[in-house]
């Protein structure tokens, strides 16, 4: 795994740590095969566990959840917008969670290129800028992230 690279978690992730709150894949899509989400990934060098971040095409609804963090807290650490392969996405690190390789399915390339899909530099520094925060506020016992990812953690570092 890289970081700053897209992938898919496979099924086994979210049967080994049954948390409701984890953004579990959707085999199909109006009876078509997808892998989906695509999460984008980055290292917490304390652990040297990946960080997974889920990606999302519903603009609308997190543009709002947004909207109303920076109205209440004047800022949001725990939502960025940002373009995949010509696409607004939405980045959830509310919804992030701890992985290693062996939950790994596949990275997501861009079939036209041959290529493994990448965001632009000063995105990607901000979110991961922003998604250590948020571990480091989780750690500090602040409920930022959905998914129990500190159980998740534990378990993986055994």
């Amino acid at each position: 795994m890289d970081v700053g690279h897209f992938y898919f978690i496979d099924d086994s992730y979210f049967l080994t740590f049954p948390d409701p709150y984890l953004m579990s894949n959707k085999d199909t899509v109006s009876g078509i095969p997808h892998d989906r989400p695509c999460f984008y990934s980055f290292i917490d060098p304390s652990t040297n566990l990946f960080w997974m971040i889920p990606i999302s095409s519903q603009i609308a609804k997190y543009k709002k959840v947004h909207a109303q963090k920076i109205a209440r807290w004047g800022k949001c650490l725990t939502i960025h917008f940002g373009d995949v392969l010509g696409y607004t996405k939405a980045f959830l690190i509310q919804n992030m969670c701890p992985v290693s390789n062996k939950y790994i399915k596949g990275e997501y390339i861009d079939h036209a290129a041959g290529i493994p899909v990448r965001i632009n530099s000063p995105l990607e520094q901000k979110i991961i800028q922003d998604a250590k925060q948020v571990l480091f506020l989780t750690r500090q016992g602040k409920k930022l992230i959905f998914p129990d990812v500190l159980i998740i953690e534990k378990e993986l570092l055994k």
